[in-house]
């Protein structure tokens, strides 16, 4: 029986899941839309994910969760491990390539920067305040030219001179990217335009006051974007390195850390079967003091498994896990 880990990272727009076996390879990949249900997204990774092994050769022992709702598919699946985007980003990073120095990522509504010193993450920033320069940014962008945002890349490459679009706020870009059209700029500079914004507004705003040292791997959707690639390495004037699923890095790195802490919990092996359980969420307001904290409630099948929310032990709530 082979043994393998599990690592999800659900996220606002998308939701990533990888199994790894013992050898850290991904055997199983999953990447769907959140659809402002984490909770069923997470389930439909989960089912994804075990349509793609055979059970009967491969066990899961542990399972990772990462991602803006990782406490609450933690407590759905009994994580072994709950992390930070930070921790499993690097983590995952570093094990595919031990010598980074600076891991950029934009996702669907937010962006981050790492910078890493001997394998360990040493100062990172996040802007989760604007969706300027995102993944919904370029998605917004190309509904508005009649494009799918995956056209992107090939079109970007195929411009000689980008068109200068100001990114630094979606209702600026959105103004500017009108004006470039009726000027008569062509479609491939505006999307060439487009790309070397994000690139510029990342680097501006995300990236401000950070060393960016080499090597340069860049992570998230809009990764697989060619045209902003390009524009960070000419913005850079150094290589931006893309692995295949740096889109799934997170999920990775919290599969990495489960697999880690595999030998010292006592999680039974992970069987895939959430779906046949019932998990709802309630948040209470703890009145044992004057912070009154929004105590976020799990309950499976009407036992509570988890809680989270407070600040104090006056709000500490007694599970069942």
């Amino acid at each position: 029986m082979t043994e393998a880990y599990l690592g999800i990272d659900t996220g606002s727009i998308s939701t990533k899941g990888v199994v790894i076996d013992e050898d850290r390879t991904i055997v199983a990949r999953s990447y769907l839309w959140t659809e402002g249900n984490p909770m069923q997204a997470a389930r439909r990774v989960i089912e994804d994910l075990g349509s793609q092994i055979d059970h009967g050769t491969v066990q899961v022992q542990a399972v990772g969760t990462t991602g803006s709702a990782r406490r609450l598919v933690g407590a759905m699946t009994d994580a072994a491990v709950v992390k930070n985007e930070i921790t499993t980003h690097a983590v995952g990073t570093t094990y595919l390539h031990p010598d980074v120095r600076t891991i950029f990522e934009i996702g669907g509504q937010d962006s981050k920067i790492i910078c890493v010193e001997g394998g360990i993450a040493v100062d990172y920033a996040m802007n989760t305040l604007c969706a300027a320069g995102t993944g919904a940014f370029l998605s917004s962008q190309a509904h508005r030219l009649g494009l799918e945002v995956e056209q992107f890349g090939d079109i970007a490459l195929a411009s000689k001179r980008p068109a200068n679009i100001a990114a630094r706020c979606t209702v600026f870009a959105e103004s500017d990217l009108v004006h470039k059209i009726q000027m008569g700029y062509s479609r491939e500079d505006i999307v060439a335009g487009l790309c070397k914004a994000v690139a510029s507004n990342y680097l501006n705003n995300v990236g401000k006051g950070k060393k960016v040292a080499a090597p340069v791997v860049f992570q998230g959707g809009v990764s697989k974007n060619a045209g902003v690639v390009r524009a960070f390495e000419d913005a850079l004037g150094m290589e931006v390195l893309v692995d295949a699923d740096g889109h799934l890095m997170g999920a990775f790195g919290a599969a990495l850390l489960a697999a880690d802490a595999a030998p010292t919990t006592a999680t039974k092996p992970f069987d895939f079967d959430v779906a046949e359980f019932e998990f709802k969420t309630r948040e209470i307001e703890c009145g044992k003091c004057t912070n009154h904290c929004e105590v976020i409630c799990v309950y499976r099948d009407g036992e509570i498994i988890d809680a989270w929310g407070n600040r104090c032990e006056k709000g500490a709530v007694k599970t069942a896990r």
